[in-house]
């Protein structure tokens, strides 16, 4: 494993090169073959190569010259060039023999061919090559260019040469391509301008890939009607018609009749010679293909006729309860003839016993053939029970505009698990083998992202390319593997239910025995226990199903108070080494990071074991961990290691001995998807792959995490099931804010009476023994207080206590099949209706309400943010009518119990009398009673909408139909207040269309944060710019704000994206100086290792926008890029774009800095440590020069960079994960680091902007931990909440104070007090110590062990007897824990 991923290899020799002949596409140049004009290979091609990319860096290395043939000009005949430039590569074998057939003809003239993918072009010296060939062409053919930097390439070079050339001829692709389409008179120059039938058909493209199919139809029509209309011009269109007939038609005799029709008609050395060609040989349009049959059959019971009667099928294909899977095929394949891979996948599935249906399309739209040929039309029941798309394009529309609404559709009707499967296009099998990154960027937004939109899954290559012929073959081990899943899947839909067995993985992390069952907003045991009933009500065997969920906890645990690695957790099954290594033929690998097994995780020293409890045919497990947590050593290393023996014999117990149907992976997250191997596509020596194993895998995800959702996806095969985030609320206010809160509001009453002094110095001296003094400055102690400042004194005081009680946070934790009340629901619904939405016509409640008393919302927002008495005071009215609004709006809906009851019938009725509608009843006895009441009812519509939506509950109905073998409706991750298209839950989540970011929208917002950044530094810094700032980049961010974070970088440094025709981000273009209005700002982008695999396309875009503005002339004190980078190229001495390398994360495979498990797991000495893991695991590159050569090591350039940060900065995007709730954010916060980097040692200035709200703030890193810690764990609200989940509760708790004590680590940023504060509310207050000890006692004493380390490490004073109250705490902890062992 570790030597195909590192080592220096050679590139292909002849043996190996034999190998590939699958992938469609090439990326860039480097060939392995000699420029000669036969197909020869040179054995000089193996060279040493360093790094995984060979030559030139990029993807492909293939070259055009293998698709080059040059006739003996020894006849005298005149000769035609034809230069071609396509997608993929299955037209290279059909057009290469159709002209060596015409040249062994000698008839009318000598043919000379070269053929180019589109994606070799972007090396410079094959661009150069092929202007040159379209300088000397007569006739030029493009196909499927849809890549926008790319068809821009090809336009350049062959609008220069459209006048001279013979013939243009260019098939769907972008529209700036196909007007260059030139026949004779016929021309698409107008393309989207004129008005005439055939180019309205060229525009309706952009609607629906229904194009495609309109397209074919009038191929078939057109060139009957036009062949009696005199014109030349509908003679031209008409050839234009046929060439396209021909083209599609793709076998050799086709291509043979058009290059003959073509030059015979427009080469002017040809123009008497009167060239014979034959009409074109139509194939079906649609229809049902196999290798076997004597035709292609339109009609799927003629088709089942001549399969029932096969001679040569195996028994088992004729036994009636065989499993049916059926193939969705590109036609362009099997009648050009390069169909290989097709046979292979068709013959694999047939050796294992299963029938197949091979559909195929001639268009793009597979929606159709669907419908038509897999649904019974009588019965409408579906004749697969799995489907395979081979395709790897989305369903309907392929590259160019997807219908993804349509493709749910036509996959809902036919109701089977829905897998797309990869043909690698752009790469040959040596280059995808030999990547780090795995796929191609472009194919990865093409054939992954765009068909997980219609609910596709598991993108197993299975096919690759043979460099010299572009032809496709299978890969054995990837078919197998493709088909055993496949029969899997549909295995699903046949079994019966009692039948079924089904392994649940729970996890636990960090590795302690009170963190079993370890997941995101989930009350892990009550859900599985909710789900268990339910499927035992259902029919599923659960034998011996404890009576309650408590109880089930003691089962699978065994006993809470053990410690993780005593035997008290529970064994379910013993491995001997022998059976370990038979069970799981990739264990030797492991042997490199983990020695021989069994070793000592997970293990007694003779076997391994697999802990967990079985009931009937359910089997509960514990999913090991990495492994390496406790060990600072490891966790340095720059690369992750390998999964240790205990970890692969689960996965080898749950498929080989347990044998499981499916499994049902609990929660967001485990560590399965996480374990090194390539980023996307993987090969069978990357782990995920090989852990996996053949089991389908179903995993319920947060709906508001679709970027890990979107990793376990691809490189876990996983159906991922969304579950909802708990309900938020808001925090509240209690102790001395509930007070403070109170002297407030008698302020105003009594302000201008002889009390408003007396009140006033109450408000501050409260206010500093709820430590507001750090974020508001208040007078000194006994100051005498002018009597026109009170008023600002007390407005800045009141806008910090609002800002507390509105904070949103999710109280409790979720169960699975536990939908929010309505009650419950109104804090979303409030939060809903606090955002604007144009795009929708809908304005938001605040701004509604805001306009009733003539005040306009944003400016609302400034004043209170000020501190101004009257605007603060006028916000936390209309924030408390829209409250109130929204609750009598809701108490209608309800019935008694509270729940909702049909919202759509109550609407209507509420609607139909306009005086009576709720929210106005409420409203009519406020200031606001003059609201627009059309606005209103806009909104209250939508609103109903969204509360339909959140109080469904479809998570255990989509979990049924998944282990059903049913399709799983796709829908979008993220965050349900921004986008309420999230719910409702338990759809298989994806993410967006990596190239649709960032948005207009998200643009505009990341300027208001950018400026109030920058404004916010230049305060805190004596009005100078910064020069420099850190940033981290999520993924999940960035999905669910459309690319905020991505755009914040962008208006830094001065650029604006540019969207091609299809909406398309893969393009920038600097902003000028004068248009920006202040120096263009550098900045250090780290990217989460989940953003890095998501959004490669965005961080090879980014990287190109920061090396441009590097290399733009402008004087250095206006562009800080430029300046750094110059001075790093000189210091470095390399170039200076070298020098601007700014786009920084993880080793491809690997993610997080590891500083997360350091703390979580206190095996950390020091924080200089800690800096090391960041830097060493953090400073992989990326390089928009050489895309293919993955993340290159360019620590020097990193530390050079981060030496010159003013600020450090992240963003805070939804309600419910803040800084303390996760480890992601001080995992990957450099502000101390920085600190010791900079040659001043000064502290950079650390930020956070929050846009959970309509009103976005830029915090310091300090005031908003502060701010999470009044509003979370010392709220009390919050901790009540948590303890109401039982054990699952106390972790929580734990887990927020952990990560306190991990921003002191990397920032420092955390004040005394919140440690203090947290000891007087858990510690001291004794009742709640003996609750928390007895409902977790594992989880309490991690809790104490992270006061004391706190301590111990100086981040908190306190007093002796504190510390010594805890050192004794801690040691009855342990003899509980311990005695209880015994």
């Amino acid at each position: 494993m570790a030597s195909l991923m590192s080592s220096p290899f050679l590139p292909a020799s002849k043996s190996e090169l034999q190998l590939s002949s699958l992938s469609q596409k090439h990326f860039f140049l480097h060939s392995f073959l000699p420029k000669k004009t036969h197909l020869a290979i040179s054995s000089k091609s193996a060279v040493k190569v360093k790094c995984v990319a060979t030559g030139n860096g990029l993807f492909t290395q293939t070259s055009p010259e293998v698709r080059r043939v040059v006739p003996d000009n020894t006849n005298g005949l005149p000769t035609v060039k034809i230069v071609y430039v396509v997608l993929e590569a299955q037209y290279q074998s059909s057009l290469t023999a159709a002209v060596l057939a015409l040249n062994k003809n000698k008839t009318h003239a000598n043919f000379q061919v070269v053929g180019y993918l589109v994606e070799e072009l972007r090396d410079v010296s094959t661009y150069n090559t092929f202007c040159k060939d379209v300088e000397e062409a007569n006739i030029f053919i493009g196909s499927l260019i849809f890549v926008e930097e790319l068809a821009l390439k090809v336009k350049a070079a062959v609008e220069k040469e459209r006048d001279r050339l013979d013939a243009v001829l260019v098939f769907p692709s972008m529209p700036e391509v196909m007007r260059l389409n030139k026949l004779g008179s016929f021309s698409m120059s107008q393309l989207g301008q004129s008005k005439s039938p055939f180019f309205q058909l060229f525009k309706k493209k952009k609607q629906s890939a229904g194009f495609a199919d309109s397209m074919l139809k009038l191929v078939r029509t057109l060139p009957k009607v036009l062949k009696y209309l005199p014109s030349d011009k509908a003679q031209d269109a008409r050839l234009y018609i046929l060439s396209l007939q021909f083209w599609l038609g793709g076998s050799p005799d086709n291509l043979q009749n058009f290059l003959k029709m073509i030059s015979g008609s427009y080469v002017p050395a040809l123009k008497g010679a009167k060239i014979e060609y034959s009409e074109p040989v139509l194939y079906l349009d649609t229809g049902i293909w196999h290798p076997l049959a004597p035709c292609m059959y339109d009609d799927v019971k003629e088709y089942l006729n001549w399969y029932g009667t096969r001679r040569d099928a195996n028994e088992k294909l004729k036994d009636s309860k065989a499993p049916v899977i059926g193939l969705i095929l590109q036609r362009s394949h099997i009648v050009t003839g390069d169909e290989s891979h097709y046979v292979a996948v068709i013959m694999e599935l047939e050796a294992r016993g299963a029938k197949v249906i091979p559909i195929f399309a001639g268009g793009l739209d597979f929606s159709g053939p669907v419908e038509r040929y897999l649904v019974d039309p009588v019965t409408k029941k579906p004749f697969v029970h799995s489907v395979v798309s081979l395709t790897g394009f989305a369903l309907v529309g392929g590259p160019a505009r997807q219908d993804h609404p349509r493709a749910v559709e036509a996959l809902t009707k036919l109701d089977v698990p829905y897998i797309v499967a990869l043909p690698l296009v752009f790469q040959t099998t040596e280059e995808w083998l030999n990547s780090t990154l795995g796929l191609h960027p472009i194919q990865v937004a093409l054939q992954v992202a765009l068909p997980e939109l219609d609910g596709g899954m598991e993108p197993i290559v299975f096919s690759g390319r043979d460099p010299r012929t572009g032809k496709s073959h299978a890969l054995h081990k990837r078919v197998e593997q493709l088909c055993t899943r496949a029969i899997k899947w549909a295995e699903l839909k046949r079994k019966s239910k009692a039948e079924k067995k089904l392994a649940i993985t729970v996890f636990s992390f960090p590795p302690d025995k009170g963190n079993v069952g370890t997941a995101a907003y989930l009350n892990v045991f009550s859900s599985i226990f909710s789900v268990l009933k339910d499927l035992k009500k259902d029919g599923y065997n659960v034998e011996g199903l404890p009576e309650t969920s408590e109880a089930l906890i003691e089962d699978v645990i065994h006993d809470k108070e053990a410690q993780f690695n005593s035997p008290n957790l529970n064994i379910a099954y013993k491995m001997n080494v022998r059976e370990y290594q038979q069970l799981t033929p990739y264990s030797s690998a492991l042997e490199e990071n983990w020695g021989k097994p069994p070793g000592h995780l997970n293990s007694d020293g003779e076997n391994l074991l697999v802990y967990g409890k079985q009931y009937g045919n359910v089997f509960i497990g514990v999913q090991p961990t990495f492994g390496y947590e406790g060990d600072p050593m490891r966790l340095l290393f720059s690369k992750s290691a390998s999964p240790h023996h205990g970890f692969a014999a689960y996965y080898s117990y749950v498929e080989n001995i347990f044998k499981a149907d499916a499994v049902l992976h609990f929660g967001t997250h485990g560590s399965l998807e996480f374990m090194p191997g390539k980023q996307v596509g993987m090969s069978d020596v990357c782990y995920p792959d090989s852990l996996i194993g053949n089991i389908p895998n179903v995993y319920y995800y947060a709906a508001n995490n679709p970027s890990e959702a979107t990793v376990a996806k691809r490189r876990s095969y996983a159906n991922t099931i969304s579950y909802l985030t708990p309900p938020a609320e808001n925090a509240g206010l209690y102790k001395g804010l509930k007070q403070l809160s109170e002297l407030i509001s008698s302020y105003q009453s009594l302000k201008d009476t002889g009390r408003g002094a007396q009140i006033v110095s109450s408000i501050v001296s409260t206010a500093r023994q709820c430590n507001l003094d750090k974020d508001v400055e208040l007078p000194e102690e006994g100051e005498e207080i002018p009597a026109k400042d009170r008023d600002l004194v007390v407005g800045k005081v009141y806008s910090k206590i609002m800002e507390i009680e509105s904070r949103l946070l999710p109280c409790g934790l979720h169960v699975i099949g536990e939908p929010p009340s309505a009650m419950e629901a109104v804090a979303t619904l409030v939060n809903i209706a606090a955002l604007d939405r144009p795009e929708d016509d809908i304005s938001s409640l605040p701004s509604i309400l805001a306009n009733t008393v003539g005040r306009n919302i944003e400016d609302l927002y400034r004043g209170n943010d000020k501190g101004v008495l009257k605007d603060v005071e006028l916000l936390r009215q209309i924030t408390e009518a829209s409250r109130g609004a929204i609750s009598s709006f809701v108490e209608r809906s309800t019935n008694s119990k509270g729940q909702v009851i049909d919202v759509g019938d109550k609407l209507t009725s509420i609607l139909g009398f306009g005086i009576n509608e709720p929210w106005v009843q409420y409203l009519s006895n406020t200031k606001f009673y003059r609201a627009d009441r059309e606005k209103l009812r806009k909104l209250f519509e939508f609103l109903a909408e969204c509360l339909k939506l959140i109080v469904t509950d479809n998570e255990l109905g989509s979990l049924k139909q998944a282990l059903e073998g049913k399709y799983v409706e796709p829908g979008p991750g993220g965050d349900p207040i921004r986008n309420p298209k999230v719910l409702p839950t338990g759809k298989n989540i994806h993410a967006l269309d990596p190239q649709a970011i960032p948005t207009t929208a998200a643009m505009q917002s990341a300027k208001v944060v950018v400026e109030r950044l920058i404004e916010r530094q230049k305060a805190e810094n004596g009005g100078k710019y910064p020069e420099t700032i850190a940033l981290v980049l999520w993924g999940t961010d960035n999905i669910k704000t459309y690319g905020e974070s991505l755009a914040q970088v962008l208006w830094m440094i001065g650029v604006m994206p540019v969207a091609d025709t299809f909406g398309r981000v893969n393009r920038v273009e600097p902003v000028s100086l004068e248009e920006l209005g202040r120096p263009r700002i550098d900045v250090v982008v780290n990217c989460s290792g989940v953003f890095r695999d998501l959004f490669i396309n965005q961080m090879n875009l980014l990287d190109r926008a920061v090396k441009m503005v590097a290399e733009l002339d402008e004087p250095e004190e206006l562009n800080f890029v430029r300046k750094h980078a110059t001075e790093q190229a000189q210091a470095l001495g390399i170039e200076v774009r070298e020098a601007a390398t700014r786009v920084f994360s993880n080793a491809s495979g690997s993610y997080s800095s590891n500083i997360n498990l350091a703390v979580e797991n206190s095996s950390w000495n020091d924080e200089k440590q800690l800096q090391d893991m960041y830097l060493s695991r953090k400073s992989f590159a990326f390089d928009c020069d050489a895309p293919g050569a993955g993340m290159m090591e360019k620590r020097k350039v990193f530390e050079m960079a981060l030496s010159t940060a003013d600020a450090t900065f992240q963003n805070l995007d939804s309600s419910e994960i803040s800084l303390t709730d996760v480890s992601h954010y001080f995992d990957s916060d450099p502000t101390n680091l920085v600190q010791g980097l900079r040659k001043d040692g000064k502290k950079p200035n650390a930020y956070i902007a929050d846009t959970t709200t309509a009103n976005a703030q830029v915090r310091s890193l300090a005031e908003t931990v502060r701010l999470d810690a009044r509003t979370k764990l010392l709220n009390p609200k919050w901790y009540e909440g948590m303890m109401s989940s039982g054990y699952e509760g106390v972790r929580e708790i734990e887990k927020r104070l952990t990560n306190t004590v991990g921003w002191s680590a990397t920032s420092g940023q955390v004040d005394n007090w919140v440690y203090e504060e947290a000891n007087t509310t858990f510690i001291q207050d004794e009742e709640m110590l003996n609750r928390l000890m007895k409902t977790n006692p594992n989880s309490f004493r991690k809790l104490v062990q992270t006061f004391l380390e706190a301590n111990g490490r100086g981040y908190w004073e306190t007093s002796e007897e504190n510390i010594e109250k805890l050192r004794q705490l801690y040691s009855e902890v342990e003899d509980k824990i311990e005695g209880v062992d015994r």
